[in-house]
């Protein structure tokens, strides 16, 4: 208990306890955190349900007939399965519920550093306390008053960051919601990445099994064919790698600016946060109004375009005979017959 109280005195070491307390969903403190298993990551129990009802919507309730479900931590993507209890079935971390209530103790008790609130570059003395909304800056009183805001509008400081933070709130759920698209679709893409090479598999046996009831003249077109079939695989399956790595590599921007914008929004001073939420939250929405990777048609992966039917060649085959040798053997008949006339 001693080791605890002597590392809660340091304002740094309780800034950074206080990150680790944050929940990645709501960017609140804590509250009932449980453990997702097996990352070991916590959650709110109310956004764990939260996530948990977003992936799997025909799960209702606790009370449902329906036998567990699964969804993704949204700290490191995990797949975490859950038993027919959902998100109730999971271990609540009663080590970290103990420890926000030291904390929350040791906060309420703690005083107020000067340090801990910006000041004016202008009136040293002076705290920035109000936003000016013509020059979107936050800034101080005195500034208002005889400085080079006098002339402009200004709000209440608290107002613009409620506002502006609600803003990036909603900017990282919806850079979420693009990051479980993206994934959905490297899963499509790589789900139809092994239909092609098993569709592609099944024509090369379906054609082998065609050709090996040919004669050894049929061969080299057997081969022909299936060089056609597998350069047509290497391509499609060069394509769609390609589009997984561009679609990876937009997750892993897109996931880089969720951890910034995460930050940014963890910063609880109103005129820290503005010094630099408005060109984050810009960045954000110039990223998600970017330019949209392509998608393959539906049914690229299928190989039907290479099936032969060789029905007519069998046909062919069994009914080839001697016919021009007895074409032969007539003309020659009819020469004697001519002869002895």
């Amino acid at each position: 208990m001693d080791f605890q109280a002597g590392i809660l005195q340091d304002g740094g070491p309780l800034e950074s306890l206080e990150k680790q307390l944050i929940c990645p969903i709501c960017l609140e403190m804590l509250s009932k955190p449980v453990v997702i298993l097996p990352c070991q990551h916590n959650l709110c129990r109310k956004c764990a349900n939260d996530v948990f009802q977003a992936s799997s919507p025909s799960w209702q309730s606790r009370g449902s007939l329906i036998s567990g479900g699964r969804f993704r931590c949204p700290s490191c993507r995990h797949e975490v399965l859950l038993d027919r209890h959902g998100v109730y079935g999971l271990q609540r971390n009663l080590l970290v519920e103990n420890i926000i209530d030291i904390y929350k103790q040791e906060c309420s008790s703690r005083p107020l550093k000067k340090g801990e609130h910006p000041m004016c570059k202008e009136h040293e003395d002076e705290r920035i306390n109000i936003y000016c909304v013509t020059c979107e800056v936050p800034t101080c009183s005195m500034c208002k008053v005889f400085g080079a805001h006098k002339d402009c509008e200004v709000a209440p400081l608290q107002t613009i960051f409620e506002g502006q933070k609600t803003e990036l709130n909603n900017c990282i759920s919806m850079l979420v919601a693009g990051n479980d698209r993206i994934q959905t679709i490297i899963s499509q893409l790589e789900d139809s990445c092994q239909s092609t090479e098993e569709n592609s598999e099944a024509a090369k046996r379906e054609l082998c099994a065609r050709f090996d009831a040919l004669a050894a003249v049929l061969e080299e077109k057997k081969a022909e064919l299936l060089q056609r079939i597998s350069q047509e695989q290497a391509d499609k399956t060069a394509y769609i790698q390609s589009l997984i790595c561009q679609y990876k590599e937009q997750l892993e921007k897109s996931s880089r600016l969720v951890e910034t914008a995460i930050q940014a929004a963890e910063e609880t001073g109103g005129a820290a946060f503005l010094m630099n939420a408005k060109q984050l939250i810009k960045t954000i929405v110039e990223a998600s109004k970017g330019g949209r990777l392509d998608k393959i048609e539906q049914g690229y992966e299928s190989m039907d375009a290479f099936s032969v039917s060789l029905e007519h060649l069998t046909e062919a085959v069994h009914a080839l005979d001697f016919d021009a040798a007895e074409e032969d053997e007539e003309y020659f008949d009819g020469e004697e017959e001519e002869v002895e006339e």
